[in-house]
């Protein structure tokens, strides 16, 4: 069992809540009381967002602590989607840091029915891993952690359809770059779809990159689906051009 935190450690961890909070709101990754954030601490307790507050104007004593069960500890009121938070927490032991948000262009996809899941960037590909969608749940139920669950033990990062996403980590620092890394990786694949040309990566180049240390270690699921086709070598594409020409060559005649 961890020891228990001290009070400056605690204080610490309140203060860096509320600065991931105010990076969510200044980077328009929420509005309004939108998103929760929270942080696993010892004995089976947890410290979170509260109910209806701005994450971008937040005071560490603004933060509740609950059990494992959602059940205040303090007085206060967590967010009622600190159950999402929970089930990450009891499914991933390797977990102590939960950010749910709404970024716009991942948002965008999620309402769409778009995983993010095609092999564009190396770094996303390699830092990120591919983020799935979770089917529609009625937010602040146990609909929505229920049909979570069966992505969370493989995943790092999850689109919520018509819901935004959910990113957890080992700190709070990695889980809100994941956040930004997804609408980040949003943001391009939709200009690169708007402006009519996506080159995606090769299957043989998304898998020379995961062969590269530390790439294909740093997430739970590395990698994408969607790939282009191999190209094709100098002799195979050679081969094709006289296969052609023969066919050409061939109709023509037979047209005589």
């Amino acid at each position: 069992m961890a020891p228990a935190e001290t009070p400056d450690q605690i204080d610490l961890l309140r203060r860096e809540i509320v600065g991931v909070g105010r990076r969510l709101y200044e980077r328009g990754l929420v509005g309004g009381s939108e998103g929760n954030i929270s942080a696993r601490l010892s004995g089976g307790r947890i410290l979170a967002t509260p109910a209806g507050a701005s994450k971008g104007f937040l005071a560490p004593g603004d933060l509740v602590v609950t059990d494992l069960a959602g059940r205040s500890l303090d007085g206060g009121r967590a967010s009622s989607e600190l159950r999402m938070h929970l089930k990450v927490y009891s499914v991933r032991d390797d977990v102590a840091a939960v950010v749910h948000a709404h970024p716009p262009t991942a948002t965008g996809f999620a309402i769409a029915g778009r995983p993010l899941d095609e092999c564009v960037v190396p770094e996303v590909i390699a830092t990120l891993g591919q983020v799935p969608i979770v089917p529609y749940g009625t937010p602040s139920t146990e609909e929505l952690p229920d049909r979570m669950t069966p992505w969370v033990a493989s995943h790092d990062a999850l689109l919520l359809a018509n819901h935004g996403a959910v990113t957890y980590a080992r700190t709070l620092a990695q889980a809100i770059d994941r956040m930004e890394s997804i609408e980040q990786a949003a943001r391009s694949l939709l200009v690169a779809h708007l402006l009519g040309r996506v080159n995606r990566l090769s299957r043989s180049e998304v898998d020379r990159l995961m062969s590269l240390d530390p790439y294909g270690s740093m997430v739970r699921n590395p990698g994408c689906t969607i790939t282009d086709p191999e190209p094709l070598g100098d002799l195979a594409e050679a081969r094709l051009r006289s296969e052609v020409a023969r066919i050409v060559s061939e109709s023509l005649d037979g047209g005589v």
